[in-house]
């Protein structure tokens, strides 16, 4: 019910340097700091605002190259990535010692700076870490783009309506317990 409703400590690089254009790589990246959090019991980009937030992430990943800013539209917050102190980064076999090789390599390729660089959800899906829980047959990616088709001016009491509707119409059971009550 709120344009701000991505958490600053899973927000990822595009976001906070305000790109235009973005896609599910930013779910990737979300998801990733999620995955490092329960690897090591504690969120990995502990941001106190959007600035700290990106030095951050640079701390932990590493100045960036330039081949790795070109995704960055907004001039500004390309010049503020490139004012930051070089740093070489930390490796996340060293953040997370007791963690599987295999999902510190899923991490890595999650946490990419470069959203264009960044694992897709499939692909990760794919990973040799999870691949033994993923089945394609069972969850087939959507063929077309999904439309919800939302009015933004809907109440919240109408949303309530509309889910209690749409969960009758798969549960009708619910009517009848509801009644004998």
């Amino acid at each position: 019910m709120t344009e701000y409703v991505v958490t600053r400590w899973y927000r990822a690089p595009e976001l906070l340097l305000c790109c235009d254009n973005y896609g599910t790589s930013i779910d990737v990246w979300s998801v990733g700091c999620i995955f490092a959090e329960l690897l090591g019991r504690k969120p990995i980009f502990p941001g106190t605002e959007c600035l700290n937030q990106l030095k951050l992430i640079v701390n932990v990943l590493g100045t960036m190259s330039e081949a790795d800013l070109e995704f960055i539209d907004n001039p500004k917050a390309r010049r503020y990535i490139k004012s930051l102190p070089y740093t070489p980064g930390v490796p996340l076999a060293s953040m997370y010692p007791h963690a599987h090789p295999l999902a510190i390599d899923l991490l890595q390729k999650m946490l990419i700076f470069d959203p264009t660089k960044r694992i897709s959800v499939t692909e990760a899906l794919e990973h040799p870490y999870m691949s033994p829980l993923y089945d394609p047959s069972a969850n087939p990616p959507a063929q077309v783009p999904i439309d919800l088709d939302i009015d933004e001016n809907i109440s919240s009491e109408m949303i309530r309506e509309m889910m209690w509707e749409e969960m009758l119409h798969y549960h009708p059971e619910v009517v009848t317990a509801i009644s004998m009550s």
